[in-house]
């Protein structure tokens, strides 16, 4: 295993555009760190340029051959050869260093039944599901015995059930190989579910490091707030008022900021989890009563969304399927005042953490 280091990485293409400013990061060895981020946050620049421009174990990558560097890269579009068949795949780079025949058969199978591939190791790629193409492009990556592993969104070409059993599938491969991984993605629900620890970014800088956990409880600012979390998270532009916040464009006056000492300033942003909510209003202390006017609902089995206003503000609510309200009724709800957060409108930092 290898710890890897990036060090006041930038990255600014030939025409001016800079995609990745002073990125500093820090991957133990054996962790799974997630970029995470809208497309375009400069996410993917950043994994192709760890292999180039900052210390691997110690070492500079850029004064070190790209066959020597022990980093191997899972790409989203599996890039298997598609005239040779499963076996092949896998023992091609061993093949390529020259190894001989029983150390790849070896390396092939073991690998195969890590992989679940046993079964599959004289069929061409075309005739494999898309999950089982992954797992081919996985296996060639581990098969080299490298000590970091790059993933730069391979689940995205997969359906939804797919995604489901690879994500699995990988945390488990993970766990088995202890390689150091860096792992790409733009869906958020991946990120939660995979990693030791999630790297936030937006428009090429880093917004957030931290664990699931802290980056879903303890959210740093506004867009961390939003970007975690599914729905993400409800905001409303407010006013503090004395010791009142006012929903802007409503008569709704919240008589709650003793609650919230350390919230200071005048324009601010109130924002709750859709799931922090309980329906009706709560009369026990400690709880934030409000009321929506239902838009729309949307049952997903489980849990249900609903969509509705408060004023202009549009809201999103997740209830228990069998409390949907009607569209167009009145919607009372209640949210618990540990799940209120308030952000500063100007900077978007968290203001109640």
């Amino acid at each position: 295993m290898a710890k890897l280091k990036l060090e006041n990485v930038n990255k600014i293409y030939p025409n001016g555009f800079q995609a990745v400013y002073d990125f500093n990061l820090e991957v133990e060895e054996g962790e799974f760190v997630v970029l995470v981020g809208p497309s375009g946050c400069g996410k993917s620049t950043t994994l192709r340029m760890i292999a180039g421009l900052e210390d691997i174990d110690g070492r500079i990558a850029n004064t070190i051959s790209p066959r020597e560097r022990r980093v191997a890269m899972v790409f989203q579009s599996y890039a298997l050869y598609p005239h040779l068949n499963v076996f092949d795949n896998l023992a091609f780079g061993l093949d390529l260093r020259g190894y001989d025949e029983d150390y790849i058969e070896e390396r092939v199978m073991h690998t195969a039944e890590i992989l679940g591939l046993a079964d599959y190791l004289d069929r061409k790629p075309r005739e494999l599901s898309g999950g089982q193409r992954q797992r081919v492009a996985v296996g060639r990556a581990i098969i080299r015995k490298a000590e970091i592993f790059l993933m730069d969104e391979p689940l995205s070409n997969l359906d939804a059930k797919q995604r489901v059993t690879m994500r699995s599938e990988i945390i488990d491969l993970h766990r088995k190989v202890g390689s150091t991984t860096v792992y790409v993605t733009h869906d958020q629900i991946e990120a939660m579910t995979m990693a030791d620890r999630i790297v936030v970014m937006k428009d090429g800088y880093i917004q957030a490091v931290g664990t699931p956990e802290e980056l879903y409880f303890k959210p740093g600012n506004m867009f961390v707030a939003g970007f975690i979390g599914e729905p993400p998270m409800n905001f409303i532009d407010s006013r503090i008022r004395g010791n009142s916040i006012e929903f802007e464009k409503t008569d709704i006056k919240l008589d709650i900021l003793k609650a919230f000492p350390m919230v200071r300033g005048d324009e601010v942003v109130f924002g709750f989890r859709p799931e922090a909510i309980r329906v009706g209003h709560h009369p026990g202390e400690g709880w934030l009563a409000l009321e929506a006017e239902v838009e729309l609902t949307e049952l997903l089995g489980d849990t249900a969304n609903v969509y509705a206003f408060i004023g202009d503000h549009n809201i999103i609510l997740k209830v228990e399927p069998y409390e949907i309200p009607k569209v167009g009724s009145r919607f009372k709800f209640s949210v618990p005042y540990e799940s209120i957060y308030f952000f500063d409108r100007e900077t978007g930092k968290t203001l109640n953490l």
